[in-house]
């Protein structure tokens, strides 16, 4: 299976290797939803690996790579469930005569191509200054405003892109009793405050009705950006500025709204673990596949502290699966 390393229990399977490869040893429909970020093409270089994505030659390369990654992702999903995939637009350089590349559009067009429904795109707001800080930007500079504003540009918002595999969803992901939590920074009306743990009417529940039209936005606007996984440790010294973790708050609400407490999520691109930290902490069950050794390693340490995320707001950190995840062993 060309897997490095594994760590596999009843809550999560972890591995250390190429996706597609351990993507081919799943069960075919048994992932209920999947959720990460792919490396941005052409952007970043995580390995010189050529097993790694983000070290094709072009964007042809990138792309072809990109299409056994989502026939698996396919393949594993239950039919009518979701796939949703973090991304954003690719500046060209950073001269402040550049361009921006619709990386978006090109990963909608490939799942279209594949069997996936193109569902929603949600945008997720970042600050513009904290981004030229970050970034040196140089269409993001004040100065370079103040003497030829044609060659701005814009704080791009991270798009949560959402697919759903062709095909009859044959479990519904239910809320009888509404969402009982709201993963962001927005303060909640004393109105619909009133009604949390409503178990009456779902007509009547406020606090419910309040979350999701939230989370019905297009623009989440109020997602914490700094609530996000431990990652410095991982970084290696030639990619200082390159692991920015999905933040937890986008990763909830991907897992509230399209899975089921007990469900498996799968994340091709671990990381540092963020997605499969919030799969435990919201009662789900998770399937992990890093590549690169030091964010496996931090993904590893990041897992085994989820149960000091938990708060009394929050369901049960685990729910009791009655296997490994689908077509897994510890073997």
């Amino acid at each position: 299976m060309g897997v490095i390393e594994q760590k596999i229990n009843h809550e999560y399977a972890l591995y250390n290797g190429d996706c597609i490869e351990v993507m081919k040893n799943l069960k075919p429909e048994s992932v209920h939803l999947s959720i990460y970020s792919p490396p941005f093409a052409g952007l970043y270089h995580y390995s010189s690996d050529t097993r790694d994505l983000s070290n094709s030659i072009d964007r042809d390369e990138f792309f072809e790579h990109y299409e056994y990654v989502l026939r698996e992702i396919h393949r594993v999903t239950l039919p009518g469930r979701m796939s949703a995939v973090h991304c954003m637009d690719i500046p060209t350089g950073n001269t402040g005569l550049d361009h921006l590349i619709d990386f978006p559009g090109d990963i909608i067009r490939i799942h279209i191509k594949l069997g996936f429904q193109y569902v929603a795109r949600y945008h997720v707001w970042k600050e513009p200054l904290a981004v030229r800080n970050r970034t040196m930007t140089k269409s993001l500079s004040h100065k370079g405003m103040t003497i030829d504003s044609t060659r701005c540009s814009v704080a791009s918002a991270d798009y949560l892109l959402i697919f759903r595999r062709s095909g009859k969803n044959p479990i519904p992901v239910s809320h009888p009793k509404g969402l009982k939590r709201y993963a962001g920074s927005r303060p909640m009306p004393s109105d619909a405050l009133e009604y949390k743990n409503w178990d009456g009417d779902q007509f009547e529940n406020k606090f419910s009705h309040w979350i999701w039209r939230q989370y019905a936005s297009a623009f989440w606007d109020d997602v914490r950006l700094d609530r996000v996984l431990q990652h410095k440790p991982a970084r290696d010294e030639d990619d200082e500025r390159h692991v920015h973790p999905l933040q937890l708050d986008v990763i909830e609400r991907c897992l509230v709204l399209w899975s089921n407490p007990g469900e498996i999520v799968l994340t091709p691109f671990m990381g540092v673990g963020s997605e499969v930290y919030g799969a435990l902490l919201n009662g789900r069950r998770a399937i992990g596949i890093e590549l690169k050794p030091s964010y496996y390693r931090q993904a590893i340490k990041n897992i085994e502290t989820v149960k000091f995320g938990m708060n009394e707001d929050q369901m049960p950190l685990f729910c009791e699966p009655e296997d490994t995840p689908s077509g897994l062993s510890s073997e």
